[in-house]
């Protein structure tokens, strides 16, 4: 299991456009991806319950891998993170 975090600096927070990068990008790996906030987490997979956390900038995502390419796929999302949120 691999875990990170990232605080979003979008001043749009999560909308549209970079949610549906990301689930489309998670969704090429095997692992299961719960992202989310410490109390809500959901499956990273599935573009509506990732839009209905409405996180805003300043918020802290938590992302949890568990399964083979876990490692891959938590480098991918950091990196897309970085980039986009």
């Amino acid at each position: 299991m691999v875990e990170i975090s990232y605080v979003i600096t979008d001043p749009r927070g999560i909308h549209a456009r970079p949610a549906g990068q990301l689930v489309k990008l998670l969704s090429k790996y095997k692992c299961s991806v719960q992202m989310g906030t410490k109390e809500n987490k959901v499956d990273a997979k599935r573009l509506i319950a990732v839009m209905k956390l409405a996180l805003a900038q300043g918020n802290e995502l938590f992302l949890v891998f568990d399964g083979e390419d876990e490692k891959a796929a938590s480098e991918a999302a950091l990196e897309f993170l970085k980039s986009n949120l």
